[in-house]
Formats: structure tokens, sequence, C-alpha cells
């Protein structure tokens, strides 16, 4: 595979992932500040399944593609600025994989206030603080990530 396609797949999962995860924060966000359960409910059903087509798909790409990539042109895999965003790649997932089971569980429990037609509980406001506050961290690790991969700067991480 060229260099030029494997830098294209590869910016194009960055940019999955990056679009998808604020895509979904702020769908998210929007629909749980209405309160309504039937609303916060349908959206998170949207939520998950974009997080699951879309960001876990680019997120397992995404490391292919980048040592494809990096053979192809001839970087090591020890560059510092690879293993630093190797870091962060990991970082993220950290944050990432327990969002996923939150965002299950918000939509359960939203869909369990709508039909009983009762107002979201109060577990449910304290995991969506708990999923909001993750986003964060992962958030920035991935615009980290993104700079990393355009900058490529000559970081001393041993010496």
């Amino acid at each position: 595979m060229s260099p030029e396609l494997l830098r294209f797949l590869h910016l194009l999962g960055a940019t999955v992932l990056l679009g998808t995860g604020a895509g979904i924060a702020f769908f998210m966000v929007i629909s749980s500040r209405s309160r309504d359960p039937r609303l916060v409910a349908h959206v998170a059903g949207i939520v998950v399944l974009a997080d699951t087509v879309f960001t876990a798909t680019a997120a397992l790409l995404q490391p292919v593609t980048g040592i494809l990539l990096a053979r192809a042109v001839g970087w090591s895999l020890l560059e510092p600025w690879i293993l630093l965003s190797l870091g962060l790649y990991v970082f993220t997932g950290l944050f990432w994989l327990p969002v996923v089971w939150m965002q299950v569980r918000l939509r359960d429990m939203a869909r369990v206030a709508a039909a009983a037609g009762a107002p979201l509980p109060d577990a449910w406001h304290r995991l969506y603080r708990w999923w909001f506050a993750f986003g964060f961290p992962a958030f920035g690790a991935v615009l980290g990530i993104i700079w990393l991969m355009l900058a490529r700067p000559a970081l001393l991480l041993f010496d």
C-alpha cells in the first residue's frame, strides 16, 4: 500500500475519532439538558450506535494504519513523538472504554424512566457527570495526538 494512501487512511481515522467524539458529546450534552427521558433515551441510543460503528472502527484501525505508515515512510516506532502518541492513545482508551459502558447505562436508565413516565433518576445524573468529566482528558489527548502527528516534533524522551 502506498504511503499516500496510508497517510490518507490514517488521517481519515483521526478525523473520524475527533469528529465523532465531538459530535457524540455535543448531542449527548444538548439532549441531556432537556431532562426529557424520551429524548435522552433516543439520543443516547444513537450515541451508542455511533460510538460502536464509527469510533470503535476508527480506534481499531488507527494503530494498524499508523504502524503501516511508519514502516512505509521509514520512521522508527521508537521515535519519541510516536511513543508519546501511542502513550496518549492508550491514555485515551483508558477514558473511552468506561465512557462506552457509561453511555449504555445512561441510555438504559433513560429508557426505563421514559417507559415509566418518570424523570431521569439521580443515579442517571451522577453517572452523566462522570461521563462528562471523562470526556475532557480523552478529547485533550486526541488533540495532542493529532498535533504530534502533524508536527512530528524532535522530542527527547530518553537521554
